[in-house]
């Protein structure tokens, strides 16, 4: 069992904690919660250690039993020390440092996701849940952008990170990545054209721009067209989260009726 608080264990997820600069360091990121350790199993996402406590429920100890099993590092901590470790309310007794590896977007994709200067982490979380669950391919990170790998965007994703490519890119990378994969570029904006009306099925990349200040001046030059939500009057705009699910999702429906 680790006691220590100086363990190099304890140390590197103090360091994974913080600033995006020391997870690229380490090459590694932190998943904290059965449920995100058993999704990068079930992925079989490259895992570096686990710790969990005594606190660890019988699905925990379950996972432990089957991560020992693959021999994947495990090691016991104090109840007192995870939860020093951890950033909940409510720690599940368990917590993982994963490999900052990412997967490989496919060849031609035609649905990505560009979250721009999405600074809170729980829009940014929300944003590749849905992302995930309406088929985007891939997640271009442009510079103003908060790191998707910080615990609380890993947390707010609830797997997606495990199931979408995540990639970090500067606006001229982003700009030849969607001339070469042949894209339409679509910003989000209020006083865009309505997102009903505008034909999404053609190969596209999404820009969502961020709460404070909506999209940047990169994604305004590289946009090919404006889309907004119908509204009511009365409501002056929806978070990035939201307005991103939404617009996801219509993507989704127009090109179910055209494959119907």
């Amino acid at each position: 069992m680790i006691s220590s608080t100086q363990n190099p264990k304890l140390k590197l997820i103090r360091a994974l904690q913080g600033r995006t600069k020391e997870r690229r360091a380490a090459g590694a990121f932190l998943a904290e919660g059965i449920r995100l350790v058993e999704e990068a199993v079930n992925s079989n996402w490259p895992i570096r250690f686990v710790l969990f406590d005594e606190t660890l429920n019988e699905r925990g100890i379950s996972q432990v039993t089957g991560l020992r099993s693959r021999g994947v590092d495990v090691e016991e901590i104090p109840t007192s020390l995870m939860r020093s470790l951890s950033e909940t309310e409510s720690p599940q007794g368990m917590l993982a440092v994963l490999e900052l590896t990412h997967l490989q977007i496919p060849t031609s994709p035609n649905f990505v996701l560009i979250p721009d200067q999405i600074r809170d982490p729980g829009n940014l979380g929300t944003l590749l849940r849905t992302a995930a669950a309406a088929g985007v391919q891939a997640v271009l990170l442009p510079p103003e952008t908060t790191d998707a790998f910080a615990p609380k965007v890993v947390r707010s994703g609830m797997g997606a990170h495990f199931r979408l490519p995540i990639v970090s890119m500067g606006w001229d990378e982003i700009q030849h990545f969607c001339q070469v994969a042949g894209q339409q570029i679509y910003l989000a904006e209020m006083e865009g054209r309505s997102c009903w009306e505008a034909d999404l099925r053609q190969p596209l990349a999404l820009v969502i721009g961020g709460e404070a200040d909506g999209a940047s001046e990169s994604a305004r030059k590289l946009a090919n067209e404006k889309i907004a939500i119908p509204m009511s009057q009365n409501i002056e705009s929806l978070n990035a989260g939201v307005a991103g699910s939404v617009l996801m999702f219509e993507v989704v429906r127009q090109r179910s009726m055209l494959n119907a």
